[in-house]
């Protein structure tokens, strides 16, 4: 059977902070005096897919020429990339952060200094690199946590911890299982301010449609008490699924640059970390993930949230990339192997036979391209009778599969 999906269009809340450029310069300039002429600066970035991360990065980088500083990225990503400098400066180079177009070096080491100071419980780290210069400048988006929810998640507070902490960091927090996220990350980020290279973070917002909502820049010692209140704007500006209760969910794509995890659990309903309580909804069946983005490199992480992944997604897979990543976070359960399927369609048979009997026509069916991309999506026919006036449906239901089971391409590239 070819099950045939109606393709629908959400509307979501769409605020928009206007010209990103005009933004990031109103909102640096207040902060110009952190850096002093002749004073070197590293501009911490980060490895997700953040809308204009590349303009946003140029325009600080020129102000601070402007000021007579110099700037340089620092690549602020944790274990990603592999766990090497150059896999960091790989995925810089993706988001057009390369030196001829930023207009500053890019310095990329994994090497750590232990932070000196009061003993809070565990070990604190700092890019080498960033530690010796004079001073740091944090760019990051803030929005909820792939693996715990807090008063503070991703963002500025993270950045620092984990991402300016490299590697050694990933490891130390993480070897304190969840906890570790949810209360070390603001211990380790208050001892990391008490270092003095902590000029100030530029925050970012998107909105559902992964655009730009916000962007304001907050002094170092605002950070802690700033970025809670910019988390739940980023939460009430998440995009969501178009039903709670879905009998399969078939995601086209997952990658590290979609989501930490591949595919967001915010909007999948499950998080497959032991000891966390699962979300209460959405409430899906049976998840089927047909393939790996391009810009993951091989890194799969989170295809065990999925019940059925295809052969294609699997022959995709670069353990050895996929494992540093967990090797540090220790979330196991994400990187086990579902069910491998030869096509699309035997996958989606199987994972539609796994939700027990279903009257006919009565299947509760989605399809999204990932977990970004929640504008256009597909849903059957059960689904599409009950949705209300914030959904358009754009014509007649189609096949899922061409004559080879393979998902016919719906959602543009």
């Amino acid at each position: 059977m070819n099950q045939r999906l109606y393709t629908i269009r959400q509307r979501f809340n769409r605020p928009q902070c206007g010209n990103i450029v005009e933004t990031v310069h109103r909102e640096v300039s207040v902060l110009k005096k952190c850096f002093a002429p002749g004073a070197v600066i590293a501009v911490a970035v980060g490895s997700r897919g953040i809308a204009g991360i590349d303009q946003i990065v140029k325009t600080v980088v020129q102000m601070v020429l402007q000021a007579g500083a110099q700037p340089f990225i620092v690549p602020a990503m944790g274990s990603h990339g592999s766990g090497t400098s150059e896999g960091q400066v790989k995925i810089l180079a993706e988001a057009g952060i390369i030196e001829e177009a930023i207009g500053a070096p890019i310095r990329a080491s994994m090497e750590v200094v232990e932070l000196p100071g009061i003993d809070i419980g565990n070990q604190v780290f700092m890019d080498r690199i960033a530690y010796e210069s004079d001073g740091v400048i944090l760019i990051n988006r803030i929005k909820p946590h792939t693996d715990f929810h807090g008063r503070y998640e991703s963002g500025l507070v993270k950045m620092a911890v984990i991402g300016l902490g490299k590697h050694a960091a990933a490891v130390e927090v993480h070897s304190f299982g969840i906890s570790g996220l949810a209360e070390r990350i603001p211990l380790s980020f208050n001892k990391i301010l008490q270092s003095g290279k902590i000029l100030f973070g530029l925050g970012l917002v998107e909105n559902a449609y992964d655009q730009t909502a916000h962007i304001e820049a907050i002094p170092a010692g605002r950070i802690l008490d700033r970025e809670p209140e910019l988390l739940d704007m980023a939460r009430r500006n998440m995009p969501k699924l178009p039903v709670e209760d879905i009998d399969v969910l078939i995601i086209d794509r997952i990658g590290k640059e979609i989501s930490g995890v591949g595919m967001d659990p915010n909007i999948i309903g499950r998080l497959a970390i032991r000891g966390q309580e699962e979300p209460h909804s959405p409430r899906i069946k049976a998840i089927l993930v047909s393939g790996l983005s391009a810009h993951s490199y091989g890194n799969a992480i989170g295809m065990g949230l999925a019940d059925v992944i295809t052969r294609k997604l699997y022959n995709a897979v670069d353990f050895d990339a996929m494992y540093v990543n967990v090797r540090a976070s220790l979330f196991l359960e994400r990187v086990k192997v579902p069910f491998i399927a030869e096509s699309d369609a035997e996958g989606f048979a199987l994972a539609l036979r796994s939700c027990g009997r279903i009257v006919p026509d009565a299947e509760r069916i989605v399809r999204i391209r990932d977990t970004l991309s929640l504008e256009t999506v597909q849903v059957s026919g059960a689904i599409v009778d009950e949705l209300g006036s914030s959904v358009e449906v754009a014509g007649d239901a189609r096949p899922i599969f061409d004559d080879k089971g393979a998902l016919v391409n719906v959602f543009e590239d």
